[in-house]
């Protein structure tokens, strides 16, 4: 399996128990969905490995306690301590039209409903505090910030968003 094909679920975080269960904090606003998990993808020295759950259980409503087949002792539990979880895309929770998934809308045209069309989304910028787009346009880069208030539309068809961004934004790139 290859990581482009997957989605990242989340982070094992520390150990729970003696008997090599762990505690996966999850990257996702309903973890509940997640609980009864077959195999997650552990990313190991840049490689995914498939791991298979014998239980799962919601701990503390933001972890995910997990036991794994031939995870059965602490010093088991420490080799897998830190590692990212992925699950293939195609586990992905159906959305609705007007919400997608980042990777999903690399690629959509954006186009601002005073400023006309703005560029294409390149990448998603997460690691901020708000969410930005990240937009190509002819070779400079534009952020606007994820805001339900600004996004008017999501065409998934189409491969378009459409946004009402406050006045001068997008001339602050320019």
């Amino acid at each position: 399996m290859k990581k482009e094909d997957c989605f990242y679920l989340g982070k094992i975080v520390k150990k729970y128990s003696f008997k090599g269960e762990v505690l996966a904090k999850l990257d996702t606003d309903e973890p509940d969905i997640y609980e009864n998990l077959d195999a997650v993808f552990l990313e190991l020295k840049n490689n995914l490995i498939p791991f298979f759950v014998e239980h799962s259980q919601l701990h503390k409503t933001e972890l995910l306690r997990l036991k794994f087949e031939d995870v059965n002792s602490e010093a088991d539990a420490d080799s897998i301590l830190k590692c990212d979880l992925y699950l293939p895309l195609d586990l992905l929770p159906k959305l609705d039209d007007d919400k997608f998934y980042f990777h999903e809308i690399i690629g959509f045209t954006v186009t601002d409903k005073n400023f006309g069309e703005v560029g294409i989304i390149k990448a998603v910028n997460d690691s901020t505090a708000q969410s930005l787009f990240e937009i190509d346009r002819n070779g400079k880069e534009i952020l606007i910030p994820m805001n339900d208030e600004f996004i008017v539309k999501v065409d998934k068809k189409q491969k378009t968003i459409e946004v009402n961004t406050p006045d001068g934004l997008i001339d602050l790139y320019l």
